[in-house]
């Protein structure tokens, strides 16, 4: 094959391979279906690659049906030569097929769970699907679903359900959910993520996924009306130790409640202080991390935050070990959780003498030598300023480093 010579107008711009499915963009150039997707829909793109002229990725792309017979014909031609056929391609599914097997979901008589699982396979195989999808209104008849699992304690086609719902942004301007239905839909998935199934953490996953994409477009007034029993299994969660996906989501739904102060109250009610300093002591990687300082940054912003964070022997050292190791947010938030504890400690030597023990003095110091942003800097000289006098002449400080930042 690599001595046939190949016709130009048979190779794809983008793979520089033999087009399987050509297809021509509005700019009137042709391109491989699968890499001209990919180039709009994964890669976010909204150029053309070849003209750079304007490509938006709901344009059309007409199937190029001569091409693809003249290319069929060409390898058939070859074939003596080791050129394999291209087989002609499937016609690719639109919104209206999409639209059918939504009404399939709820006909009595047909197979719901057959349903779903044809719809997740479509979701699972490309983002054309997905697209199609979202125009169909799937997320939104997926949400009623779920809520009707909700509402009769039904199980069945609840993880297919999930799954197909953790590919979507939800909810989105297709969706069209109003309050009421989103208050709905967190209720539901708050029961999903206290249920005890056989794929237990793949559905409490795909559930936290999902409310994750509820709850970052709420209204605040949705947020400070958030149920104690949500914070109560999200916490029970983190204690699980599920996927890194779902603890992702888990953390960023938390610290998307944090604002609120009686969310604030709720979390630490529930131990959300103590399972996350558990948490950040297995050394997760760099975004779990800067999700969790985050989150005990504001729990620490009042007194039974704080005395929880100072019950945990490895609050302070795990704080102060991650400044300076992982990334500017996480320094931001050590920082902070160190000044709020320290300054609230209200005379309380033993926490200043364990920021000394567990290093985190040193690490202040550090951060005045590092290439730290100047208002960081500042925080830390400010702790150091508040506290020189307890801190000058300790045995596991040398004085003349500390006293040199307080000149």
């Amino acid at each position: 094959m690599e001595d046939i010579e190949v016709p130009e107008y048979f190779i794809c711009p983008i793979s520089l391979q033999i087009m399987k499915d050509p297809v021509t963009a509005i700019t009137g150039i042709t391109y491989d279906r699968e890499s001209i997707e990919h180039w709009l829909f994964k890669g976010r793109n909204k150029t053309c690659p070849v003209t750079k002229q304007p490509l938006p990725r709901d344009s059309d792309l007409t199937p190029n049906h001569t091409l693809r017979r003249l290319i069929q014909a060409w390898c058939t031609e070859n074939a003596a030569l080791g050129v394999d056929r291209i087989p002609t391609p499937k016609t690719p599914l639109n919104k209206f097929h999409f639209i059918k097997l939504i009404n399939d979901l709820w006909r009595p008589q047909l197979d719901q769970i057959q349903t779903l699982r044809k719809l997740e396979s479509l979701a699972v195989e490309n983002e054309r699907n997905r697209k199609y999808m979202t125009e169909a209104g799937l997320p939104k008849a997926i949400l009623a679903f779920l809520e009707s699992c909700f509402e009769r304690k039904s199980v069945d086609g609840l993880e297919e359900a999930l799954s197909i719902l953790h590919f979507f942004r939800i909810p989105s301007g297709e969706t069209n959910l109003q309050q009421i239905e989103i208050e709905k839909t967190i209720e539901a998935l708050t029961w999903v993520i206290g249920l005890e199934m056989e794929n237990d953490f793949v559905v409490k996953s795909h559930a936290l996924i999902v409310l994750k994409s509820v709850i970052s477009t709420v209204r605040s007034g949705v947020l400070e009306r958030l149920k104690p029993g949500l914070f109560q299994k999200i916490i029970s969660v983190l204690r699980k130790r599920i996927n890194q996906q779902g603890i992702i989501a888990a953390l960023q739904v938390l610290l998307d409640a944090c604002p609120w102060g009686r969310n604030r109250v709720l979390m630490v009610r529930y131990g959300a202080v103590f399972e996350l300093i558990e948490l950040e002591l297995t050394a997760p990687e760099r975004r779990i991390t800067e999700l969790v300082l985050g989150i005990l940054f504001h729990l620490c912003c009042c007194a039974d935050g704080r005395a929880q964070f100072l019950s945990h022997e490895g609050g302070i050292a795990v704080v102060a070990k991650r400044i300076l190791r992982v990334s500017p947010a996480s320094d931001d938030r050590g920082i902070l959780i160190l000044s709020s504890i320290s300054k609230f400690s209200d005379g309380n030597d033993w926490v200043l003498q364990e920021m000394l023990k567990v290093g985190a003095v040193m690490k202040l110091c550090k951060v005045l030598q590092a290439d730290s942003p100047a208002y960081l800097k500042d925080k830390a000289l400010e702790i150091l300023r508040l506290h020189y006098e307890e801190w000058k002449d300790s045995p596991c400080l040398n004085g003349s480093i500390l006293t040199e930042f307080i000149k």
